[in-house]
């Protein structure tokens, strides 16, 4: 986040929002800072993107599903707006240690031994981790004792659209996104793919909700899209994990998409249309 701090003051924060007497390095101002740009770059981050996958992804046919609540993009978005304004609080805390140095990110390639190759098997160990943790997370989010309190307000959605992606009670989804502030204090990774790799996983949680449900064939018994993600707003035990389905498989949780049977959300949709019974 130092690369994104850095530019925002050098751009806008020093010429135009602190006083000269605030020095860039002062503890309070960088705090107040990684407030204001995690707050508003992952409300833009979210509505944005979202935004695309809603108007150009998502099979606006599935709104009439019997179990499309009313008014539900507009509940979604309030509660995914308000969720991560509350959750940018605790990640600061992660993104001014790293800036503060106690991370393992760091900046430039020829500073590791290993060079190019640990830039690409981090990417993985990031994805296999991240994936491996949140799986075990969300199993315990499940738990009768805890979803009542803080999972269930993101499965009311059960035919999600791609707004409900961030749509979480705000404790739900800091702890969901915990493995991927944590992975940089473990493990090396450099600093533009640790950027890139948040940019890519806010977009991945839109898209396994965007009602998409194809998925390249070689893919389909590996990659945990929006087929099968359904499945896990629809049935509620299986298909917990983010990106691959081998925790699922490992866990004796994962579910074949529904979808991609013909008994997919979309496929009730059509047999209402043509019984006559789809609502209006």
């Amino acid at each position: 986040m130092d690369y994104v701090l850095d530019a925002a003051d050098r751009d806008l924060l020093t010429p135009y929002v602190y006083p000269a007497s605030w020095p860039e390095g002062g503890a309070l101002r960088q705090v107040l800072s990684l407030l204001l740009l995690t707050s508003l770059g992952a409300e833009l981050l979210y509505l944005g993107f979202a935004s695309l996958s809603f108007y150009y992804v998502f099979d606006h046919r599935l709104m009439k599903h019997p179990f499309f609540l009313e008014n539900q993009v507009q509940r979604e978005i309030k509660l995914g707006v308000t969720s991560i304004f509350w959750m940018s609080f605790p990640t600061v805390t992660f993104f001014f240690a790293e800036i503060r140095g106690y991370s393992k990110l760091y900046e430039n390639i020829s500073d590791s031994s290993s060079g190019w190759p640990l830039v690409i098997l981090s990417i993985g160990g990031f994805l296999f981790f991240t994936d491996m943790v949140i799986y075990w997370l969300h199993r315990i989010l499940h738990h009768k004792s805890v979803y009542k309190h803080l999972h269930k307000q993101h499965h009311i959605f059960k035919v999600p659209t791609p707004f409900a992606s961030h749509a979480f009670h705000p404790v739900d989804g800091f702890l969901q996104s915990l493995p991927y502030h944590i992975y940089p204090f473990l493990f090396p990774l450099h600093k533009v793919v640790y950027l890139v790799l948040f940019v890519f996983v806010n977009v991945w949680t839109i898209s396994i909700h965007d009602g998409d449900f194809r998925i390249p064939w070689p893919l389909i018994e590996v990659i945990n899209g929006a087929a099968h993600h359904v499945d896990h707003h629809l049935y509620f035990y299986f298909n917990y994990g983010q990106y691959f389905t081998l925790w699922d498989r490992l866990g004796g949780s994962y579910r074949h998409s529904s979808a991609l049977l013909g008994k997919g959300p979309l496929d009730h949709v059509r047999k209402l249309a043509a019984a006559g019974k789809l609502r209006r």
